[in-house]
């Protein structure tokens, strides 16, 4: 793999293990629409799945209605930087990539809970953007929150790497051509031989790309 100047991150399941939270949310919409629970074994293991209507799953609608993007942001908005954590040794990996790379976080969630969580957690500093969904007119895994930071910085697609954890985040890259690593601490499983395993790996990989 060719040197790279730009390094994009998904946050939830690559950098913040935020699974509990986003299960309470979902639950805490489902149980006022009158649906029961969902377990978060069962809850994050669809949550990156491009193949499904995500609100057909978690709230059987054919797509998200007002109410329930109400209900959401009530209960995120309170509890995003509750029972949330880093992954071990993410703050020593940014450190130590951090005066050889542009760093920059594309996720799913909105731009203020984003900001919100990574200044909670001190490691907003590290960062030269923050995009969300509600920045771009399609999420991930479409690639417009990606191609919206390459234009940002000026950067070719190929002096660009994208690290996340989901099937989504894939496509995003392959989309905006754009290389990936997976890692597999997330909510997504993935293949030995197709992840990476530990934040030390991911380091060591990311600091051969200067």
């Amino acid at each position: 793999m060719q040197k790279k100047e730009l390094i994009i991150f998904d946050m939830d399941g690559t950098l913040i293990d935020s699974g509990n939270v986003i299960t309470n949310t979902i639950n805490y919409v489902r149980n006022n629409i009158g649906l029961d629970s969902i377990p978060k074994i069962e809850m994050l293991d669809h949550l990156n799945n491009p193949d499904i209507n995500a609100a057909e799953f978690f709230y059987g609608t054919s797509a998200f209605t007002d109410e329930q993007t109400r209900l959401f942001g009530e209960y995120y908005d309170k509890n995003c930087v509750s029972d949330i954590i880093l992954y071990d040794g993410i703050k020593e990996m940014l450190s130590s990539i951090n005066d050889d790379f542009i760093l920059t976080v594309a996720t799913n969630a909105s731009v203020e809970f984003a900001n919100k969580m990574l200044n909670h957690l001190n490691i907003d500093n590290h960062f030269d953007m923050v995009i969300g969904a509600n920045n771009v007119p399609k999420p991930k895994p479409n690639p417009d929150m990606l191609l919206k930071i390459l234009e940002r910085f000026n950067i070719k697609s190929k002096d660009t790497i994208l690290v996340g954890d989901s099937h989504k985040d894939k496509r995003a890259a392959q989309s905006a051509n754009i290389d990936c690593l997976l890692v597999n601490w997330g909510f997504t499983e993935h293949l030995k031989e197709e992840s990476i395993s530990t934040t030390k790996e991911l380091q060591k990989l990311l600091l051969k790309l200067r």
